[in-house]
């Protein structure tokens, strides 16, 4: 992707202070590391700007990054990720068919051949118990693996496609997109999962953020990116996005958790 710096930051800048910067990504650009490619940190240091990542998203998501622009505070928001205490939520469109209005996806994660990242189960010992998605510890496969927690709640049913807002308990690397292939609801456009090759992006959008920030008054940092209209696209969607997300809200709030 040929992206001039100042052109990306202005168009997809979301709010900044001395402090941090946050911008809502496109699909399709890396925010860093990724060999062979170009990426947000690597374009802005070609410009003269250094940023340090505070948590990652693939490639292929679009929506919410947070980079902080000194070491000290990066390193106060990445004790929240590690810590498992900053808010995440996403938004992802899957085919429709049997998913309840909120549910909980509780599935051990582990890396096997190539790097891939799998369950650590086998698929055919995967159950469902009323809303919630596991296997039994018997089944669990022998070496590492990583307790991983999806929570998820139905926002709209187009008849074709459904749109989930989704809350990663854990912050597991591809979780949301295994967690949903493995129960049969892979993300429309997901290069990993989805072979059918029509879609021109993965419709997952890393949405909304919320982390303590003491340098700010009052000491936090809640943000939201908004979907763009090419996630709005799929399955007739389009009709009232602002009336979607504030049922996603809803759907996210703490008092609605699914989770015990």
């Amino acid at each position: 992707m040929h992206t001039r710096w100042p052109e990306l930051r202005k168009q997809c800048l979301i709010t900044e202070d001395e402090q941090i910067l946050a911008l809502n990504k496109p699909a399709g650009i890396s925010v860093t590391g990724e060999r062979h490619d170009t990426d947000i940190v690597e374009l802005a240091a070609a410009a003269g700007e250094t940023l340090y990542p505070v948590h990652r998203i693939d490639k292929v998501t679009s929506g919410m990054v947070l980079l902080a622009k000194e070491l000290p505070a990066h390193g106060e928001l990445t004790r929240q990720f590690n810590k498992r205490t900053a808010a995440k939520a996403y938004l992802a469109v899957v085919e429709s068919g049997g998913l309840p209005e909120r549910g909980v996806i509780e599935l051990p994660l582990s890396v096997g051949r190539k790097n891939r990242i799998r369950i650590a189960a086998p698929r055919e010992s995967i159950r469902r118990d009323g809303d919630r998605w596991l296997v039994d510890e018997r089944d669990v496969l022998a070496g590492k693996n990583y307790p991983s927690i999806t929570e998820f709640a139905t926002v709209t049913d187009t008849g074709t496609h459904t749109v989930l807002a989704l809350r990663p308990i854990t912050g597991r690397r591809h979780q949301i997109r295994v967690h949903l292939a493995w129960i049969g609801y892979a993300i429309v456009g997901d290069p990993l999962f989805d072979k059918s090759g029509t879609f021109d992006r993965t419709y997952l959008h890393s949405w909304r953020l919320g982390l303590d920030a003491s340098w700010r008054t009052p000491p936090r940092l809640d943000l939201e990116a908004e979907p763009g209209a090419d996630f709005w696209a799929l399955g007739g969607i389009t009709s009232d996005p602002e009336a979607l997300l504030n049922d996603a809200r809803k759907a996210m709030s703490p008092a609605t958790t699914t989770h015990d």
